[in-house]
């Protein structure tokens, strides 16, 4: 990556109060980055202002909504970079709220691409999209060519935001990317319940010494350091090879849940959790065993996951050790 690429210029974070959102914010301000942060702070989703302690001076923080037209379209004018980070993440949400979840995921991201073609055509964008598209694996590990039929409302609307950024490439040549993230984790995501990540919950409830619950121990999963995510938003941002595309990323091992609860206890020190079966209506959209083939994004742009997931979670669980006060 050519950190040069983001000296000097102008870029906007949408969701940049967010868990993903603020750690590129972090990166991009130490690469010299005039960042411009757009968040709505609505109290179910990620935004939280601790995220840039230390960053107040050398951000620009917008309380906005991508769902406001006139917000956004004013926002992207002048910019050289767009992380379209912005989204509803929930998908029990999305199955009670499917409306919420249309305007956030789906409207909202044709109204920011509408904006860039008909005033700043010339931004490059990186969307975080999900491997929650995918649905069930047809084989393991999943790459991009495999069928996307989502499971869930959440699923749809994310798979429309990314082929939104797709068509606005083809047709009007707008520079897109997209990245399916899969179960990102790391200092600063949510840890207050369970609607941005279960490892988040998981994470609270051993610092406060209380039993987390394992829903069906037996899946396997793969996890992504945030660290490494962020590596991989500005490797794409900066790398014209990555016009146009759409790259999986992943972890550096695959774990089943209760692997993975196990580890998490003994790097803490202790603990305990419960085996459950799934409630019902998180089983009826569960994907069952996933875990990514990010095998395109390593041989197009060289990037690989570098953070060990037990090294990750002795990060992350030391930065709540510290910080739980903020996030709950």
């Amino acid at each position: 990556m050519n950190n040069d690429s983001f000296r000097d210029a102008n870029v906007l974070i949408t969701g940049g109060l967010g868990f993903i959102g603020s750690n590129l914010a972090h990166s991009l301000a130490s690469l010299g980055a005039r960042v411009t942060l757009a968040d709505s702070l609505v109290p179910e989703y990620g935004g939280n202002l601790f995220n840039i302690s230390g960053l107040e001076d050398r951000v620009c923080v917008n309380i906005s909504d991508v769902r406001d037209v006139h917000s956004m379209r004013y926002l992207i004018q002048r910019q050289d970079f767009l992380f379209n980070l912005a989204g509803q993440t929930s998908h029990i949400d999305s199955m009670q709220d499917p409306y919420t979840d249309l305007d956030i995921n789906c409207r909202a991201q044709l109204s920011i691409l509408e904006a860039c073609r008909t005033h700043n055509p010339d931004v490059r964008i990186v969307f975080a999209s999900t491997r929650q598209i995918y649905g069930k694996a047809d084989y393991l590990p999943v790459n991009e060519v495999q069928l996307l039929k989502p499971l869930d409302v959440n699923g749809i609307h994310k798979m429309a935001g990314e082929l939104y950024h797709t068509v606005y490439h083809n047709v009007f040549g707008i520079r897109t990317c997209a990245l399916r993230l899969t179960n990102t984790y790391g200092p600063r995501m949510r840890v207050k319940d369970a609607r941005q990540t279960f490892l988040g919950i998981w994470i609270r409830l051993l610092i406060e010494a209380r039993p987390f619950e394992v829903w069906d121990g037996k899946q396997l999963r793969d996890f992504t350091y945030v660290d490494d995510a962020v590596e991989a938003l500005l490797l794409t941002a900066s790398s014209d090879a990555a016009v146009g595309r759409v790259f999986n990323l992943g972890g550096d091992s695959v774990v089943s849940l209760k692997r993975l609860a196990d580890l998490l206890i003994e790097i803490n020190g202790g603990g305990q959790y419960v085996s459950c079966d799934f409630p019902v209506d998180r089983k009826r959209i569960d994907i069952g065993d996933f875990y990514a083939d990010y095998g395109c994004i390593r041989s197009t742009l060289g990037w690989q996951p570098k953070t060990p997931l037990g090294e990750g979670l002795k990060r992350t669980l030391a930065f709540y050790r510290e910080h739980l006060d903020q996030y709950v």
